[in-house]
Formats: C-alpha cells, sequence, structure tokens
C-alpha cells in the first residue's frame, strides 16, 4: 500500500507542479440549515426564485450558510472578499459566511446539526472526507456541479476526495504537514553549517542541544496528543506501513512505532524542546520572535514569517524534517489540506454546487489571489490555477517553495483515512512516553486500545 502511494506522490509532484508545486454559531433566519432549518418561502427554494414570482417581482433569494475554519487573518480577509463578490454577482443566492476558530468547532457543529441548521456548505480536511462520505454526513457533489470541473484537478489530489466512484468535496489546496524551519544565524554562532541542516534524528536532537542557551530552545515541534496524532502521521509512515493493518483487522505497530515513541520522548527529557509548549504546533509566533532556533511545522508557516516577521527572513533556512536514517526518499510529512463539502441534509444542492463551482473550480484569478495571500505557502489541486502561479515572477523566485516542491512533497503521503480514534491513541502513546512512561509500555497500550477499538466497531468490514 505505501509503495503505491509513494508512487502517487511523485505523480502528483510531476503532475501538480510542473516545473513548481500545487501546494464557523450558524447563520439564523430564513436560509435554513443542513439538517433541515426554516426555509423562507416554507418550501424548497428555486435558484429562479421558485414558480410563483411573477416577472416583475424581485426573486427571491436562496441562503446558503457556509462555515469556514479560521485560519490566518489573511485567510480570513480573502473568504470574505469572495464571498462579498459572489454575492454581488448572483441575484438568486446569498451565502452567509461564519468563520469558527478550530476549538470551538465541533461544539458549535454537533449544536447546529441538533437544532437542524448546519451550515450547506463548510471546510474539511481531506483526512474526514471519507470517513464522512461512509456514514452518509457528505452528499456527493457530481449531481450539482459541471463534471468538467474535475479534469482540472490533478488526479492524485482528485483521488482524496473520491468515495466508490463519486466526489464528495472540491479540493481548495495542499500542504506538506512538516517541514523544518531553522535560524541561520544562530546555527553559525552555535559552530553548526546552516547549508548543512541536521538530516537524522540523532543530527537534530545533537543541533538542539548546542542551540539550546541564552534562553532559546533549539526546537519548538508538537506538544501534546492531539498534536502528536496528526504530525507524526508521515513519520509513522516512513516504516513502510500506517497504524493498522491493510486490511483495517488490528493494529500494526512495531519496532518503528517505538522508536518514533522514543524520538520525541528524547526530544522533552533532553530539554531541546521546551517542556510547557510556548504556542501551539501550526503557529510560527515562538520562532518569529527568536524563543526557538529551529521549528517543525507545516507548509503554511513560511506564510506566517512573511506576513509578521519579515525582519528575520534572510536568516530563515528551510529543509525537510529529520528521518531516522537522514534517507529523504522516505516519507516524514503527509499532504494534508482543506476542501469543500456540502451537507448530506442540504436543503439547496443546486445552489450550494453552484457556489462550491464558481469559487473553487471557476476562475481561476480567485484562487491564484489565495495563494498570493498565503505568500505561496500553500499549492494548487488545480491545473489551470498552477498554470497561473507559474507566471508569477514572486513565484518563480521562490526558494522555499522550490525546496519544498523538489524535496518534500514528492515523499509526502495523503493523509490516513481511518477513524481519528485510532490516531489519537498513537499520539496519546508519545504524551504518556513524555510524562514518564517507557515507550515499550506507551506503544502496548496504544496496541491494546486501538485493537480494541476495532474489535468494538468490526472495523475491518468498514474498510473502504
Amino acid at each position: 500500500m505505501l509503495h503505491m502511494k509513494k508512487m502517487s506522490a511523485k505523480l502528483l509532484l510531476a503532475a501538480v507542479m510542473g516545473t513548481t508545486l500545487v501546494l464557523s454559531a450558524c447563520s439564523g433566519g430564513s436560509g435554513g440549515g443542513g439538517t433541515g432549518g426554516d426555509a423562507a418561502s416554507g418550501s424548497e427554494s428555486k435558484s429562479d426564485g421558485g414558480a410563483a414570482a411573477t416577472n416583475d417581482a424581485p426573486k427571491e433569494k436562496v441562503v446558503v450558510d457556509f462555515w469556514v475554519n479560521q485560519f490566518e487573518e489573511s485567510t480570513s480577509a480573502w473568504f470574505k472578499k469572495w464571498v462579498e463578490e459572489f454575492n454581488k454577482t448572483h441575484e438568486h443566492i446569498e451565502v452567509k459566511l461564519t468563520i469558527v476558530p478550530g476549538d470551538a468547532w465541533d461544539q458549535k457543529m454537533k449544536a447546529a446539526q441538533a437544532a437542524g441548521k448546519a451550515p450547506q456548505v463548510y471546510t474539511r480536511d481531506y483526512g474526514k472526507i471519507v470517513p464522512a462520505a461512509m456514514q452518509g454526513q457528505f452528499m456527493p457533489l457530481d449531481e450539482y456541479v459541471d463534471p468538467a470541473i474535475w479534469a482540472d484537478l490533478y488526479p492524485n489530489v482528485e483521488q482524496f476526495v473520491l468515495y466508490k466512484d463519486k466526489h464528495y468535496a472540491y479540493p481548495m489546496l495542499v500542504e506538506p504537514s512538516a517541514v523544518l524551519y531553522y535560524r541561520k544565524d544562530l546555527f553559525q554562532a552555535a559552530g553548526l553549517d546552516p547549508a548543512n541542516p541536521p538530516k537524522t534524528w540523532d543530527e537534530l536532537i545533537d543541533a538542539g542541544k548546542k542551540l539550546t542557551k541564552d534562553g532559546v530552545y533549539g526546537l519548538h515541534i508538537a506538544s501534546n496528543a492531539v498534536e502528536f496524532s496528526w504530525t507524526t502521521w508521515g513519520l509513522q509512515m516512513n516504516s513502510g506501513h500506517q497504524a493498522i493493518s491493510e486490511d483495517w483487522s488490528k493494529a500494526n505497530l512495531d519496532a518503528h512505532y517505538e522508536s518514533l515513541i522514543a524520538f520525541y520522548k528524547r526530544l522533552y527529557d533532553e530539554k531541546v524542546a521546551p517542556a510547557q509548549a510556548l504556542n501551539g504546533y501550526t503557529d510560527m509566533a515562538d520562532f518569529g520572535q527568536g524563543k526557538v532556533a529551529m521549528s517543525v511545522n507545516g507548509s503554511w508557516g513560511i506564510g506566517q514569517l512573511r506576513n509578521d516577521y519579515k525582519d528575520i527572513l534572510p536568516n530563515v533556512g528551510v529543509a525537510p524534517m529529520p528521518t531516522p536514517d537522514g534517507d529523504g526518499t522516505k516519507p516524514s510529512a503527509t499532504l494534508g489540506g482543506w476542501s469543500f463539502v456540502m451537507d448530506g441534509k442540504a436543503k439547496n444542492p443546486k445552489e450550494a454546487g453552484e457556489f462550491i463551482s464558481w469559487f473553487l473550480a471557476g476562475d481561476p484569478e480567485i484562487m491564484v489571489d489565495y495563494f498570493r495571500t498565503s505568500q505561496f505557502s500553500k499549492f494548487p489541486p488545480r491545473k489551470s490555477v498552477d498554470e497561473a502561479i507559474n507566471a508569477d515572477p514572486q513565484a518563480q523566485s521562490d526558494e522555499v517553495r522550490k525546496m519544498i516542491a523538489e524535496k518534500i512533497v514528492p515523499y509526502s503521503l495523503a493523509e490516513p483515512t481511518y477513524d481519528w480514534a485510532i490516531s489519537f491513541a498513537f499520539g496519546s502513546a508519545i504524551e504518556r512516553a513524555i510524562q514518564g512512561q517507557s515507550p515499550a509500555e506507551a506503544l502496548a497500550q496504544a496496541e491494546k486500545e486501538i485493537n480494541e477499538f476495532i474489535a468494538k466497531n468490526d472495523y475491518a468490514s468498514k474498510k473502504p
């Protein structure tokens, strides 16, 4: 399975970049929601304003509630800008945008669903698409969009949103989950070669020790069970397989998984990383403020540095996340990203589909504007958008983008599609080891929890 995925990742580089890279409380009122809120007229709205409308009467607008996760401020501004543009150019549809903080998403979504007011369109990451599609939570888009929009996607990314030959989302972006950022000036001051960043786990720990001085820590990295659960997917699959067997019948945690736990335990036991995280994994503030000399973060991190910490950019180096043996052709990251989905009980699928098509699959300039906003730290899944970016002088001269394109994306894999409970079991094992449990004990407990989950849920029968 991993060999096939690695081949797919290489195809993604060839296809997705050419010579470059492809990389929320509900709105009330009359619009209703995905799970059955009241429509303005009390019956299903139609895009032509309803059969009862006369030629002289104003057409009744169909309201589509749209929730997005809260990302960077620049991304929120981009969403607002283009939702406003859609509403100006579509007299029969009004999209109501709600931006939801990540830590409040689950609670707000569950409350909205319970009240029958879930949004009709919302953002979802790739790892959740297939499991949700299996449970009927999303509506296939195929009936409500022009079939031609799928041809513009790079084939490997299209696979992220397919289940039983139907498309359950439209991709917005892809981004590697793990990149090593480092301060070249601090490397020099510590007697390290900025042109030769760490390639192995041992080298990373050694460099981190030398860099930890004068109130500066050596490394920012994931620091809790939730973060460990997803940020280590790439390094988990560096073993050649996922955390469960290919047939989803049992845990598959071998010696590599134990060594991965031991690696994180060393980072904290040897005080390379601060015992108390200075900020979350996805935030580059500690690095930008000079509180850490190295940071493992996603490709989006360079965008934050370019927006908020321009003064340190000349001293920022970027490299692949180190691996056990330094083999850069083995995975150290996954290709995550975001998409738009349609709720399984959306009341206005035609209008929701029109919005998704216009926003993500329409004029390439909409998405080019997004990638400019993100400082080209994320990458397009569409060929036409990639071609437009290739013509941008800023993108052409971006050495960080080039490095990620050539040295990380070709070997990055798709995120696992199995249940989050499995990922969380392993992430919790790393957290327990950092808190004092031995790697072997932590691994054994994770294996037990995963096998119990598989047995309880007859999980082998649910493999896509």
